[in-house]
């Protein structure tokens, strides 16, 4: 079962009926896949859209969503530009962002926009996106590529915010962050709340009623 595929079918599980969302580049962009059939969300990207939608047929010029990619729009779809797009963001009516991370530590703070030393293109809108959205979900893979955990005590990369993460999904786990605590809500299905520790340097605590991940919606 592909990882960033497991993710992104339980993230779908955090939008409810009629959500405006913002969603993140790469694995983010994945989540509309998974929504259930009877929920519908308005997808708004921060270059100035709302209501965007798949591409079908051949790409219209100049059409992209934030990450410069083609894209399409539904029925209603609304054009402005870039201040009116981060009012919208600043002004509290995005209900819901997910966001791809580097690193988020059990105060709920996220690390996604650089790594030291190496080529950023630009923050981009996450910083605004974390601090003006109601609901604020990070997507990421738990672990680095060496099998160090990206679920840290402390952000050790620059932080994108400071305690503003309510949800965090990887392919092992989910945790929400409630009164300055970390829980643990849910694990895989295969694994334990053992096992999730083995994984996690972040120090948190297991709600009463965690439970294994519905991923039911990966085989439809």
């Amino acid at each position: 079962m592909d990882v960033k595929e497991r993710i992104a079918c339980r993230v779908a599980q955090e939008l409810k009926q009629g959500d405006v969302v913002n969603l993140g580049i790469g694995l983010p962009t994945l989540v509309p896949n998974y929504l259930p059939s009877d929920v519908t969300i308005t997808l708004q990207s921060e270059n100035g859209l709302l209501g965007m939608g798949p591409l079908q047929g051949q790409p219209v010029p100049n059409l992209t969503n934030a990450g410069g990619k083609p894209c399409g729009t539904l029925p209603g779809a609304a054009f402005f530009d870039s201040a009116m797009s981060f009012s919208i963001i600043r002004g509290g009516h995005v209900d819901a962002t997910v966001l791809g991370g580097l690193q988020v530590d059990q105060h709920g703070s996220l690390a996604n926009w650089m790594v030291p030393g190496k080529m950023v293109p630009g923050m981009g809108g996450a910083m605004d996106l974390v601090s003006g959205a109601k609901k604020v979900v990070v997507a990421m893979e738990h672990c680095t590529r060496d099998g160090g955990s990206k679920v840290l005590k402390t952000c050790t990369l620059p932080l994108t915010a400071r305690s503003k993460v309510n949800t965090l999904i990887t392919e092992y786990a989910v945790f929400k962050f409630k009164e300055g605590k970390m829980l643990l809500t849910e694990y895989a299905p295969g694994l334990s709340v053992e096992a999730v520790r083995a994984v996690t340097e972040a120090e948190f605590e297991v709600s009463p009623d965690c439970h294994e991940m519905d991923l039911s919606l990966l085989t439809r």
